[in-house]
């Protein structure tokens, strides 16, 4: 339909050329004027319809396109940020919980060192008491075999000044001497244990 109108309108260019010739009149524009004219409408309409539309259009998609990229790009930087925001109170906690943490532990070991510390008081406490109650069980055996042995030995020392009075005085205060002396020896020798 254009090819028609486009020879339409060339045919009528020629018949104005063909009468302007007739007339040469410089005001009035001759036919190859308005044959170029009329092409270079035709041209600009052709280029218009199927050129000029579709690049306008594809340029006003893609438009749309890098303003829909634009868009996301700003949500994703603010998605960005709130999540870095997040981490950071996230870690903020963390290492706050952690500190608490350490805290704790260092209480709690400070009390067990502490418990630790009682029970070995407690410990050695029992175990000096226990060693104290053996020694006193000691020194009473010790005692009471020393006292029965003192018998035994006044006994014989009863016998020995008996016999050497019927002998010699003198020799009875040697004896009660050595025996005193005995004696003496024998008890310093026990509280010693």
């Amino acid at each position: 339909m254009a090819l028609m109108s486009l020879a339409y309108a060339a045919h009528a260019a020629i018949n104005v050329a063909e009468e302007t010739k007739k007339t040469n009149n410089f005001l009035v524009p001759n036919a190859t004027f308005i044959v170029e004219l009329v092409s270079v409408l035709l041209i600009m309409a052709f280029l218009g319809k199927y050129v000029v539309r579709p690049l306008t259009k594809n340029l006003a998609q893609r438009q749309e396109i890098i303003d829909k990229q634009m868009t996301d790009a700003e949500e994703t930087a603010k998605q960005l940020a709130e999540a870095k925001s997040a981490y950071e109170k996230a870690l903020n906690e963390a290492r706050a919980e952690a500190a608490q943490i350490r805290e704790n532990a260092r209480a709690e070991a400070q009390r067990a060192v502490e418990d630790l510390r009682t029970a070995a008081q407690e410990e050695s406490a029992r175990i000096v008491a226990r060693g104290e109650e053996q020694l006193a069980r000691q020194r009473a055996s010790i005692v009471t075999e020393l006292r029965a042995e003192i018998g035994t030995l006044a006994v014989e020392l009863s016998e020995k000044i008996v016999e050497q009075r019927l002998a010699d005085d003198a020799a009875v205060s040697a004896t009660v001497d050595a025996f005193i002396a005995g004696l003496d020896s024998a008890d310093s020798a026990g509280s010693r244990q």
